[in-house]
């Protein structure tokens, strides 16, 4: 078969062909890319810390003021160190706590340390509980574990006399434990090998898709550690990536493998097979790439760089596993030739070729009650996607982490001694006209009128006197809300306090308020990402529409792989709502309370999930369009497509839901959240999408679904994802619903 109607071999062809020649070549480039990256990384790779600019809203407006005008106490990053003394008071161990304070100013990279006894609201109202405010001159988060080796040591003199430290975020982010990835990704690979021993039968050709895997997630993520030194990622952009690349690169070599198998029973030399493999399936997976990728950094349009380079990330190791199952797989495959089955643990299995096998028989069984399954389909769907009505946005606390973590204990030594609004405190910050910066009396008055205004609102429990900024162009005062960070109440309260209160209590006077600090920062990211997801949902079904009909030359093909997608997304984030929201078996997760879906949650899976959907969607519609332009009617061409592809597809799923589903062991209920999400969305569209909806209403389109107008035929480009471009120039027409 040639991949050019000239009959000469296309360039995919001959890569994959001289791969397979030139195996130990390839094979040690890789190696040698491998070790560079990995060697690079480790000398000159950066760090994973959670920081974001929200430019135009009136948390980072007031941020941006307090750093201008605020002097030590408004730059850098703030970090809690929380003291606890039991029964006693904190106060009757004042020489510990001063001589820690004066060890913790002796710190690098600390601007300025507070003294709880002598700062007004550091000391809990019962005397037991206190808070060392430390500011930092970066995000202590970024700042290694070496240096939170010298936090501990400076804040020794408290713990030798008895008393309890806990640190709260960032620097409880420093003294996390390391993050399971790894236990999770050994868990997927486990799974993986015995998925593949059991589809494939043989040890030889179930190595192979791991070996290539394994090999381009390693580059990959030495990749994203150097690209970390120069771009701001998040601290779940690691884990993401790793989820994304080891799962899409065990799916592109196994579906790469599974088709030279086929091929090289029909007689070809091993590198001619490999040449035809990449030829054919490496075009759909060079499609399938192109659209997870296109999907990922579509996220860049939220308009924040934190979302756009998680989805960057995740991009990053998708494209670095297709260049490895393009060059590296046909090389493997050139090196085992004809003993790819070799080590068979059973009698090893091929793709079908007869029209007697369960997937053949199945299709048909969809071919006589297309309606039916596709209600069916559609109801299930339906069912698992019913709670996204009730979705609500937020953030998660530190409140649902393990009581095993320091950042937890400080969550609920604030909370017991101070007040659940404790752990997220807001920050009004008043921006004052010319004469209130020139008269103090003016400042006071309106300070004194703020503060009622303040306290009067529903909602908050503790207000502290507005203070002037050491230029007096600022006053700020700290909002306590009764309720904690994460809950709706804290939200309400962040709008009524910046849309209501502050426009009132400040009308008239000339200055300018607004609501800052980290819970009216997380606030204003969820409402960003809330008014963007509708523009994210219609660019990238938009672009994945248009790259769809340029492959496939069918409006409804490519019309129905994007419909049913959302649908298989909106399941996916139903099952996350009822879980993680609802509180519907989350104990089991080691969530022990319901939490809002992280806001930055569904757009991820939107994402990832269509990109994924679009991977088995691309190779499924592959084969059923190779067999429909090699003359078979539309029912022949379905069930031989479905047929070709059932078992392997399922296969991948399988694969590809251990690796997502192993990392819900992560103590992140971020992650959690994406784990189970993106596992349930390849269960939902690897059975009810590709083995009903899609045969379903392929079946009921019947010829439609390779209609295509002349005009728009002609005027798209060609890009054929497998095999020759149709003998026949014109479109094929439409025939009646369920026609053959």
């Amino acid at each position: 078969m040639t991949d050019e109607p000239s009959g000469r071999p296309g360039l995919l062809h001959r890569t994959g062909a001289w791969c397979a020649r030139h195996a130990w070549r390839v094979t040690a480039l890789w190696i040698l890319l491998l070790a560079a990256t990995g060697l690079a990384g480790a000398r000159w790779g950066g760090s994973f810390t959670d920081s974001f600019a929200l430019p135009g809203t009136a948390a980072q407006t007031g941020a941006d003021l307090l750093k201008a005008h605020g002097g030590t106490a408004g730059s850098g990053t703030a970090g809690t160190i929380v003291v606890d003394a039991g029964a006693g008071p904190v106060s009757a161990h004042r020489t510990a706590v001063e001589s820690a304070v004066q060890q913790l100013r002796q710190l690098p990279k600390v601007l300025a340390v507070s003294d709880p006894l002598a700062t007004p609201g550091a000391v809990s109202a019962g005397g037991g509980t206190a808070v060392i405010t430390v500011r930092f001159d970066g995000n202590p988060a970024g700042f290694g574990r070496s240096y939170l080796d010298r936090v501990d040591g400076a804040v020794a003199p408290l713990r030798a006399d008895h008393l309890t430290v806990e640190y709260a975020d960032p620097l409880g982010l420093l003294a996390a434990p390391k993050s399971a990835d790894r236990t999770s990704e050994a868990i997927g690979l486990g799974v993986a090998v015995l998925v593949l021993l059991v589809g494939f039968g043989s040890v030889a050709a179930a190595g192979l898709p791991l070996l290539t895997a394994v090999l381009g997630l390693a580059v990959g993520l030495a990749g994203l550690d150097l690209l970390a030194a120069h771009v701001d990622f998040g601290r779940a952009a690691p884990t993401l990536a790793a989820m994304m690349g080891l799962g899409v690169g065990i799916d592109y070599a196994l579906f790469l493998a599974t088709r030279y198998r086929a091929l090289l029973a029909d007689g070809p030399d091993p590198a001619e097979a490999a040449g035809r493999t990449v030829a054919t399936t490496g075009r759909a997976v060079l499609v399938a790439a192109a659209t997870v990728a296109m999907a990922l950094t579509g996220l860049y349009t939220s308009g924040i760089g934190f979302i756009g380079a998680l989805g960057g990330a995740a991009a990053l190791t998708v494209l670095v596993a297709a260049a490895a199952s393009l060059t590296l797989t046909p090389a493997l495959l050139g090196l085992l030739g004809h003993r790819i089955d070799r080590l068979s643990v059973r009698p090893p299995v091929a793709e079908p070729v007869g029209e007697r096998d369960v997937w053949h028989r199945w299709a048909a069984t969809v071919g006589r009650r297309p309606w039916l399954f596709l209600t069916a389909g559609l109801l299930l769907l339906g069912a698992c996607a019913a709670p996204v009505a009730g979705l609500r946005l937020g953030h998660v606390d530190a409140g649902v982490q393990p009581t095993t973590s320091t950042d937890r204990r400080a969550y609920d030594l604030i909370g017991a001694g101070f007040g659940r609004g404790a752990n997220g405190p807001l920050t009004v910050v008043v921006q004052l006209d010319s004469r209130q910066v020139a008269d103090p009396d003016q400042r006071r008055q309106l300070g004194s009128a703020l503060q009622a205004r303040l306290a009067a609102v529903p909602g908050v429990v503790a207000v502290t006197t507005p203070v002037a900024s050491p230029d007096q162009v600022l006053l700020t005062a700290s909002v306590t809300p009764a309720a904690g960070p994460q809950d709706r109440a804290t939200s309400d309260l962040v709008h009524t306090l910046q849309r209501s209160t502050l426009p009132q209590a400040l009308a008239g006077t000339g200055a300018t308020g607004y609501v800052a600090g980290p819970t009216a920062a997380g606030q204003a990211f969820t409402d960003r990402l809330a008014d963007r997801l509708p523009l994210i949902v219609a660019v990238v079904v938009a672009a994945a529409f248009l790259l769809l009909l340029t492959v496939f030359r069918s409006l409804l093909v490519a019309l129905k792989a994007a419909v049913l997608n959302l649908f298989s997304i909106a399941a996916s984030c139903g099952v996350v709502v009822a879980v993680f929201q609802w509180g519907w078996g989350s104990a089991l997760l080691g969530v022990g309370e319901r939490v809002p879906v992280e806001s930055y949650v569904p757009m991820m899976m939107f994402a990832i999930v269509f990109g994924l959907s679009m991977d088995y969607e691309v190779f499924l519609l592959s084969r059923i369009r190779e067999s429909w332009l090699s003359g078979r009617d539309n029912r022949s061409a379905v069930a031989a497509g479905l047929g070709a592809t059932a078992r392997v597809i399922s296969c991948a799923a399988a694969i590809m839901t251990s690796v997502f589903l192993a990392f819900m062991l992560s103590t992140s209920v971020v992650v959690k959240m994406l784990a189970l999400g993106l596992g349930v969305s390849v269960v939902l569209d690897a059975t009810v999408v590709r083995l009903l909806l899609v045969p379903a209403t392929m079946y009921l389109f019947g010829r439609g679904n390779w209609w295509l107008p002349g005009w728009l035929d002609r005027l798209l480009p060609h890009l054929d994802p497998e095999g020759p471009a149709p003998a026949v120039a014109e479109p094929v027409p439409a025939a009646p619903v369920a026609g053959r």
